[in-house]
């Protein structure tokens, strides 16, 4: 074996070790791989291409997370080497550190002695060696600094990183399991819907069950209560029956009016599955808040426990903001009409939402799933790599309201808040483009590109002749129709982004095909 200060390397470890520990690590690798690739081939199989989508999302983000994990592994040495003020270094601390405790290397030395229970010549390889390197980092300082972040520290930011993983990707399966299962209970009311639609017959307006839970109660002037409904109503009762069939009338009046047979069902978990795939990544500004937290993270200021409230506090707004767009469809009715022909209508419009922008509740959302699941992940690690007895993890007066909102947070987000989203947004001035059977947007997306292509090939052809022409009238023409053609490649390529107004024959297309 090699001496006690170089500790135990490769070239003094029995072969058939390193090929044990390399045999595991495979073999563990190669089962999480294999399995995401078998979900993902089924996904594929079963034409759900947004969650095919999130899955390739999320295996770019653990990606992500294990490329700053090599990183840090590469670099390690050269970061323990960097020195700081040791005045410095002992601002903003997440843990007070005691009068008689010494910052230099020889407590260091001293702690690992203790935590090991051995004397410094007998510490086992690993032990002795992370000594020996925290040692020589303190040593290589000057006086008055120390390292900017040991090793040992820099080994707990990569148990760290993969803890936040494994919560990230286990937060985003249960919230595509729960939502799923919330949006399949609307299955019974599409069916029933499809039946009764048609049939023509009065309805007075104040006597409908809309009307009668969303504004006889409260009326006009009670805007107070109207919230306050509107807040408890996203906990017991996200959506029910008499708005999902209001609403699903209201979107087809607005935006497929030929085909009231429409499939707002099927429509409803495409659009789930698309938002689901946008709140699953991680954006700059969630990284962002990862780099805030950590700084602000100073023992006595109790950030872990006061910025829980922050995706609470949001959650609660979002969800209330949703159910209340529902109450103003039902007031904007009932102050407009005493009674009318046919069935209850509301008008979809995005002044029901903050600053007209529907897609602004969704970033919301994103921010709360994934700063959840980012302290809940914190907590986990602190639990083991500390233990309960860290002054990280503060009194359990501080740990146990933080779990409870953590739990809520996820389950409330996931089963009511991300479903009513997909459901109450249709109700703004435009619809989505999961509108269009999966084929049908494929077919779209063909027939713009060809004709991009078809525009691209008569521009060549006109420039050449419009240089070698001497009539100017002519050319003048094919540009003025050129431009035309580009005016409608554009508008259609927008178009399949974000509609707006009646989707009119590619729409009844499409509803044909489903009916097919």
């Amino acid at each position: 074996m090699a001496g006690g200060g170089e500790g135990t390397t490769l070239e003094d470890t029995p072969t058939w070790v390193v090929a044990v520990v390399c045999s595991v690590i495979v073999l563990i690798s190669l089962v999480v791989e294999r399995t995401l690739h078998c979900v993902g081939k089924c996904l594929k199989k079963n034409n759900q291409k947004p969650l095919f989508e999130a899955l390739q999302k999320i295996k770019e983000e653990l990606m992500l997370l294990g490329f700053i994990s090599l990183l840090l592994t590469v670099f390690q040495d050269r970061i323990a080497k960097i020195c700081i003020s040791e005045v410095l270094a002992n601002k903003w601390l997440p843990c007070k550190k005691e009068k008689d405790d010494p910052s230099s290397s020889s407590s260091s030395t001293a702690h690992f002695q203790t935590f090991f229970k051995y004397p410094s010549f007998v510490l086992p390889g690993t032990a002795r060696r992370l000594l020996d390197k925290a040692s020589g980092s303190a040593e290589s300082c000057a006086k008055g600094k120390v390292p900017m972040l040991s090793l040992e520290a820099l080994h707990h930011l990569h148990i760290f990183i993969f803890v936040l993983a494994v919560v990230h990707v286990t937060f985003s399966a249960l919230t595509i399991l729960f939502g799923g299962a919330k949006i399949r209970q609307w299955k019974q009311w599409e069916e029933y819907d499809s039946e009764s639609v048609l049939k023509t017959k009065f309805t007075h307006v104040r006597n409908h069950d809309f009307i009668r839970r969303h504004y006889r109660v409260f009326g006009k002037d009670s805007a107070l209560l109207g919230w306050a409904h509107s807040f408890f109503k996203q906990f017991y009762g996200s959506v029910t029956k008499t708005e999902y069939v209001t609403m699903r009338l209201g979107f087809i009046m607005a935006h497929c009016r030929g085909s009231p047979q429409f499939n707002f069902y099927k429509y409803m978990i495409r659009v789930f599955e698309a938002d689901f795939k946008k709140v699953v990544g991680i954006s700059w500004y969630l990284w962002f808040f990862v780099v805030i937290f950590l700084l602000l993270n100073v023992s006595g200021w109790h950030t872990y426990f006061w910025i829980a409230f922050i995706p609470f506090i949001l959650l609660l707004a979002v969800g209330t903001k949703l159910e209340h767009v529902i109450c103003q469809l039902a007031q904007e009715v009932a102050e407009k009409h005493v009674a009318i022909e046919g069935e209850l209508v509301v008008k979809p419009s995005d002044n029901h939402f903050w600053f007209h922008r529907p897609k602004l509740v969704l970033l919301l959302i994103h921010i709360i799933m994934f700063q959840n699941a980012f302290e809940l992940a914190f907590f986990f690690w602190i639990w083991v790599q500390y233990n309960f007895d860290s002054c990280i993890m503060e009194k359990m007066g501080f740990v146990i309201p933080r779990l409870v909102i953590g739990a809520f947070i996820q389950f409330i987000c996931s089963y009511s808040t991300l479903p009513l989203y997909a459901i109450v947004t249709q109700m703004g001035s435009s619809f989505k483009k999961e509108i269009f059977a999966e084929d049908v947007h494929e077919g779209i997306i063909g027939w713009h590109k060809h004709a991009k292509k078809t525009t691209g090939l008569r521009k060549a052809a006109n420039g050449t002749r419009l240089n070698g022409s001497t009539t100017t009238h002519g050319s003048n023409h094919e540009v003025g129709k050129e431009t035309t053609t580009d005016l409608t490649v554009e508008s259609t390529e927008s178009g399949m982004e974000e509609g707006n107004g009646n989707a009119g024959e590619i729409e009844h297309a499409n509803v044909s095909h489903e009916h097919k």
